[in-house]
């Protein structure tokens, strides 16, 4: 059986017997993780184990795990710092903040992998424009040259600790103030004022970048349509102009900024037809469902090969093993100073 398009969650800490007939649907090829999926580490692992079990080959396993306010896992993990503090030290120490973006991307690989999630959606790098409070402090800095320099070094630390980095939102959300979760955000600039907010996704995808995910976002000069149902964006600007040939991931279609596609399948296939690989579909059971019956077409061979080369390279140790290991101590130890709890998990 070959991984479907459609990534959803599960209701708790374990499977239930609803959740693992879903998981062997054939469109289905992904698990996202969210907080009331969390105890610990043990039960964590745990559930990974049960999820990769279900089929072959095994279901991608995902989480927003970028620090600061978005951690879906906090207590037995790091604390991330926010991108804006490792930003923010780019100013006055150049070296330091490289190695805590680095640091930052190792940690959140090493320690998810450890307990079989195989992806994080990070790094962010929407820049900071100050207009968007859903993204705000997730943002390294505004300048476009900051943040693919500190992007690059996060997703090296990943890479380094055996996870695909997935840099999101494409095309950058940081230029409008609506919130997606619950509107549809219009950015009304000129394409050639979009070409800052393209550098950070520029630079990672001649870095190697293996994914990316799309933000749900009208731009009216360049499609009348979101970005993640527009092949003119997909196809035309990220995969054509930009060259990635990587994996391509829509943000979940059940916010709403998506809602004006249609019903779940309409707007699942909308995207897919548009050009992206995997489609979420997070927190509606029904929609998921809905989505997944609605989806005849087989998966194409294309995002087969993109999508299979995102699993996680599992680290062969138990859920307290890698607390003993030297540079995961030195880690902790750089960001200590710069990881403030985090107020709100979004």
């Amino acid at each position: 059986m070959s991984l479907g398009p459609v990534m959803l969650d599960v209701q708790g800490t374990s499977l239930t017997a609803e959740d693992r007939e879903l998981l062997a649907h054939p469109q289905v090829g992904g698990v996202i993780l969210f907080s009331r999926n969390y105890e610990d580490r043990a039960q964590l692992l745990a559930l990974c184990r049960d999820i990769h079990a279900v089929r072959e080959p095994r279901l991608l396993v995902a989480a927003d795990h970028e620090g600061g306010r978005v951690q879906r896992f906090r207590e037995g993990f790091s604390h991330i710092p926010t991108m804006a503090a490792i930003g923010a030290r780019y100013a006055e120490d150049r070296a330091t903040a490289l190695a805590a973006a680095r640091a930052s991307g190792w940690l959140i690989g090493a320690e998810l992998l450890a307990c079989g999630v195989d992806l994080s959606f990070a790094p962010v790098v929407d820049l900071d424009h100050g207009r968007s409070s859903v993204i705000g402090d997730r943002a390294f800095h505004s300048d476009p040259e900051v943040v693919a320099t500190l992007a690059t070094a996060l997703a090296d630390g990943m890479q380094e600790a055996g996870m695909a980095g997935v840099a999101k939102h494409f095309p950058g959300h940081g230029a409008v103030s609506e919130d997606s979760h619950a509107e549809l955000p219009t950015d009304p600039r000129d394409p050639v004022d979009l070409e800052p907010d393209l550098l950070p996704f520029r630079r990672l995808i001649a870095h190697g970048i293996a994914g990316i995910m799309t933000a749900h976002l009208l731009v009216p000069a360049v499609d009348d349509r979101i970005v993640s149902a527009s092949p003119r964006w997909i196809e035309g600007v990220l995969r054509r102009r930009l060259g990635f040939s990587g994996a391509v991931f829509s943000d979940d279609l059940s916010m709403g900024a998506a809602l004006g596609l249609g019903d779940a399948g309409t707007r699942a296939q909308a995207a897919l037809a548009a050009g992206c690989d995997m489609v979420l579909i997070c927190n509606d059971r029904a929609a998921a469902i809905a989505a997944v019956d609605a989806l005849v077409e087989p998966p194409r061979p294309t995002s087969q090969l993109t999508l299979v080369r995102l699993h996680g390279r599992r680290q062969h140790c138990g859920t307290g093993q890698i607390q003993d290991r030297e540079r995961w101590r030195a880690h902790r130890a750089l960001l200590e100073h710069l990881a403030p709890q985090a107020e709100l998990d979004l």
